[in-house]
């Protein structure tokens, strides 16, 4: 019996995971090739497609926090499959398009199946406080391999049946993700063990004032804003330098698992020797030294290869560790809307990207592109550069319907580094230091408080 929660706790965060990958897919795929087999549409520009690309991430940015909000009503299982329906729509959308419009219409309806804080606070749900960051950063690493995968197999569809094959694939997947949901994610008992992960509007203003959550928000929004309009414009300087649109998958495939094998021992790095800041600014760092190189790669292979290893690491070790670190930052209590807060800056990234990316590759040309994607990460390097270490803490839900003296209870407490009482849940969240954190002498506080 000791042993039934924590492979439950696998189990529904195993499933989630993929649930998100299967997802992120259908984000992802289209990346490397919207550019080079988009202009076939009516009416297409490089700035159209832009916004078909961003239009995905606009919708998905508005209706974040919304659909996590309509979960605490509905349930978690309910409105993530309402959002797959949605995504399954808007794929054959897409994917019957002839024209840019119907592209952009399609996008935009896939991005309204955001279901993804939602998956977040089903995570929380189904896990103990304690388990919560590891889980996180299970979700993260999902991403990751998710984007490896979505490069090699979008490059490889789309030469093979043109772009629309993607979108038939996207809603495929989509579906495979109802049967996950109904047959391998538990269904959550009740959702007051996630609390921690549940967004609360009124302590919207607590996670938008904290400057460590800004940071991280600005560096989401700074590195899907990258990876958008860099995609927008390096298919075009790849072709230009000669690679055939239907060999780009040729350099894709192998780089990018080189440049995933290379990204695991820096996480190991930071997740378990505790190194998370260092290495994310040295993988902000790469971000824009591979843009740089990219500007400079010329007509040899070689040189696209070098620069895109060193820029696809960084991406893949960042899409991995941002979220773990999220959690890890994120003051008691306000877990769940400071990663609905994030999720929406990650969203708005990929609009902002895709759409001033285009404008600036139809105005400007693709040097420009990769210019202000290097110009993007040295301004995040300069805000990051400036965050706390951050300190590896417990987080901890306790029932409690009576305000409490939050000072008296830090300093009388040991090991109790932040508290926060919330009267809309009547729950009080800790974050705990394990090393020296005395249950007992919590439980005689809250007892004669």
């Amino acid at each position: 019996m000791v042993d039934a929660q924590p492979v439950s706790e696998m189990r529904a965060v195993s499933s989630l995971a993929l649930l998100y990958m299967f997802r992120m897919m259908g984000l992802f795929m289209v990346f490397p090739v919207m550019t080079l087999y988009g202009m076939a549409y009516t009416d297409a520009t490089a700035f159209r497609l832009g916004l078909a690309i961003g239009a995905y991430g606009l919708s998905q940015a508005l209706c974040q926090i919304p659909f996590g909000l309509l979960s605490d009503f509905w349930g978690r299982k309910p409105v993530i499959f309402i959002g797959l329906i949605i995504m399954v729509v808007g794929s054959l959308v897409a994917a019957l398009a002839d024209s840019v419009w119907g592209l952009i219409l399609g996008r935009a309806l896939q991005g309204i199946g955001a279901v993804g804080s939602v998956i977040m606070a089903l995570v929380g749900d189904l896990t103990s406080d304690q388990n919560r960051t590891r889980a996180m950063a299970v979700i993260g690493a999902s991403i990751g391999v998710s984007f490896v995968l979505a490069m090699i197999l979008g490059s490889t569809l789309a030469a093979a049946a043109g772009l629309s094959s993607l979108f038939w694939t996207t809603g495929a997947m989509s579906i495979i993700g109802m049967f996950i949901l109904l047959r391998m994610v538990p269904t959550p008992i009740t959702q007051e063990r996630g609390k921690d992960a549940i967004a609360v509007p009124a302590m919207l203003g607590k996670a938008l004032a904290n400057a460590e959550l800004l940071r991280l928000n600005y560096g989401i929004f700074s590195l899907h804003f990258i990876l958008s309009a860099l995609f927008l414009a390096l298919p075009m300087a790849m072709e230009h330098a000669g690679m055939l649109p239907g060999q780009h998958w040729h350099l894709y495939a192998p780089v990018l698992v080189l440049a995933f094998i290379a990204m695991l021992p820096f996480m190991y790095l930071a997740e378990r020797k505790r190194k998370i800041k260092g290495v994310m600014l040295a993988a902000i760092a790469c971000l824009a030294l591979g843009a740089a190189l990219l500007t400079q790669a010329g007509t040899t292979w070689l040189s696209w290869a070098l620069g895109l290893f060193i820029f696809f690491t960084a991406f893949c070790l960042l899409e991995a560790t941002l979220p773990s670190l999220m959690s890890k930052q994120a003051p008691a209590g306000s877990k769940g809307t400071a990663m609905g807060v994030f999720s929406t800056c990650q969203f708005l990234g990929i609009s902002g990207g895709g759409a001033i990316g285009g404008y600036l590759l139809q105005q400007f040309g693709v040097q420009t592109v990769f210019l202000l994607c290097g110009g993007l990460a040295v301004s995040w390097m300069a805000i990051a550069i400036f965050m706390h270490k951050p300190v590896f803490l417990t987080s901890l839900s306790l029932p409690h319907t009576q305000p409490l003296d939050l000072p008296q209870l830090r300093n009388t407490v040991a090991g109790v580094n932040e508290a926060f009482w919330v009267k809309e849940q009547n729950l009080l969240h800790l974050k705990v230091d394990e090393k020296i954190f005395d249950r007992h002498q919590l439980d005689q506080f809250l007892a004669t408080h």
